[in-house]
């Protein structure tokens, strides 16, 4: 499991000062890109590789809001990564309070948009 903290941005909220639904999203690739970085992997280098991962599902549900100036703790966890599909799980939370719970599949394609194996380094992250 991955741990990043987020600090909400004015551009990320509505004319209320709530995190509008879109951020929520952005936040979950942050977390994703960090969970990598900290297992030694790089997207870029993937993609340099010929690895490309495409979010095929999206699922957020939001339990409470986030405010502007916010700092969020964001949890990304690996859950379980199939032949060619990863899948993570999220959790934001403020100060312990529990404001969103996310899931994501990516795929593993090729250059031409094709699925593609995913590397054995990625599918041993899950393990």
């Amino acid at each position: 499991m991955g741990s990043l903290e987020i600090r909400v941005r004015y551009c990320e909220c509505d004319p209320m000062g709530l995190a509008h639904h879109s951020a929520y999203p952005v936040w979950f690739e942050m977390g994703r890109t960090e969970l990598c970085r900290g297992e030694g992997i790089a997207y870029r280098d993937l993609e340099e590789s010929g690895f490309f991962l495409a979010v095929v599902r999206l699922e957020v549900q939001y339990r409470a809001p986030a405010r502007y100036d916010d700092v969020l703790a964001l949890e990304t966890t690996l859950e379980r990564a199939t032949r060619a599909k990863l899948v993570h799980t999220y959790r934001l939370l403020r100060e312990g309070r529990l404001l969103a719970v996310g899931k994501t599949t990516l795929a593993c394609l090729d250059r031409d948009g094709r699925p593609q194996a995913l590397p054995e380094f990625l599918r041993a992250g899950s393990e």
